[in-house]
């Protein structure tokens, strides 16, 4: 609405240093602005099941309730969710589409009036800016719908992400859940058709990680988001002796941190080994504290390995590229705390509409 402010200076103050306080702050003037926001994001929903993109999703009737949260992207009351001082085991599915969201050994306690997780099944969401202009949104990567926003830097957890989630745009499932009660109790679009319809949901894929630092995250990130079986990528900080740094901390040197990739992929599509060949053919890993022009210590290559196999398929490839004539420079050593990066870093190139200038593949093995 041009000219309308949407947030008090107080609020706009508060969003920086203390979202959960902020949200409570700007609930009423959101609420307020409900229906001019919903419209177009419900119109997008008709346009992408009319097209046949979505010919494949089976939606769940929704109560109003409901479709005022997943639809129109408004706010459930704090600490009114069925979810929210909620505890089983198990995991918490999109209501709308039955989408794996959240395992419960992501659940953490933020005293915020939401669920909240640390962590979230590798391509299950997607995230972007909300349309406040300030908060990232998180919506299920299938159907879209509105799940609720995604905050760093709180360093509730070591993670240093708080996904803060309204309870009604979810469904939870127990691990246990084989009953016939559950069975009837899930939702239209998990069922099968056939009379011997398995109660519980699909388990979460089977995930790895791996991380990297081959220069600025920038570019490494560029190149893994494209390769094949990964599901996600997030940069951040790696390798350094300070909490939760910040990226002009560490670009200072004084932190000890490296820039620094963390890839999650599918075992069953790709292998480490296979993700480990692509970081040495995107980066020159003969370059010491640098890379192309960027220079500093948080711009040197390393691998961050996560168990002894990785150390050896790591020491593998380096010995086949010194026995190649190539002068590496790579470290290889334990991962310890990955802080994410600020949110203005994630997928930064794809955000842009630009690509690397200091990464350049080049086969190598």
């Amino acid at each position: 609405m041009p000219g309308k402010r949407l947030l008090s200076a107080e609020a706009a103050s508060n969003l920086l240093s203390d979202p959960v306080t902020a949200r409570r702050q700007i609930k009423t003037r959101f609420q307020r602005m409900s229906t001019q926001r919903a419209i177009f994001p419900a119109l997008l929903v008709l346009a992408l099941i009319n097209s046949g993109r979505a010919e494949d999703i089976k939606m769940n009737p929704l109560t109003p309730e409901e479709e005022r949260v997943i639809v129109h992207k408004e706010t459930e009351a704090p600490f009114t969710g069925e979810y929210n001082n909620f505890h089983g085991k198990g995991t918490y599915m999109c209501r709308r589409c039955g989408t794996a969201l959240y395992r419960s050994d992501s659940k953490i306690d933020s005293d915020c009036g939401w669920p909240s997780f640390d962590d979230e099944i590798p391509g299950a969401a997607r995230h972007q800016p909300d349309a406040d202009g300030m908060r990232t949104e998180i919506l299920c990567a299938k159907c879209g719908a509105h799940l609720g926003h995604v905050f760093l830097g709180e360093r509730l957890t070591p993670k240093n992400t708080r996904y803060c989630v309204n309870s009604i745009s979810m469904k939870f499932f127990q691990d246990d859940a084989t009953s016939a009660t559950n069975a009837a109790a899930l939702p239209t679009a998990m069922r099968s058709s056939t009379p011997a319809a398995r109660s519980a949901p699909d388990p979460a894929p089977k995930t790895e990680t791996a991380i990297f630092a081959g220069g600025c995250f920038w570019g490494v990130e560029y190149y893994f988001k494209r390769a094949k079986g990964v599901l996600s990528t997030q940069v951040g900080y790696v390798g350094g002796h300070a909490d939760n740094p910040t990226y002009k901390q560490v670009c200072s040197g004084m932190t000890g941190h490296a820039e620094a990739v963390r890839v999650t992929y599918d075992p069953a599509q790709t292998t480490y080994e296979s993700m480990a060949k692509l970081f040495f053919e995107i980066h020159d890993p003969t370059q010491v504290n640098r890379q192309g022009p960027d220079i500093g210590a948080q711009y040197r290559s390393i691998v961050f390995y996560q168990g002894n196999q990785q150390k050896a398929v790591a020491e593998k490839l380096i010995g086949i590229l010194k026995a190649k004539g190539y002068n590496v420079a790579t470290q290889v050593v334990p991962a310890d705390t990955f802080w994410p990066a600020e949110d203005d870093h994630q997928q930064y190139y794809e955000k842009n509409g630009q690509s690397p200038y200091c990464h350049i593949y080049k086969n190598r093995f």
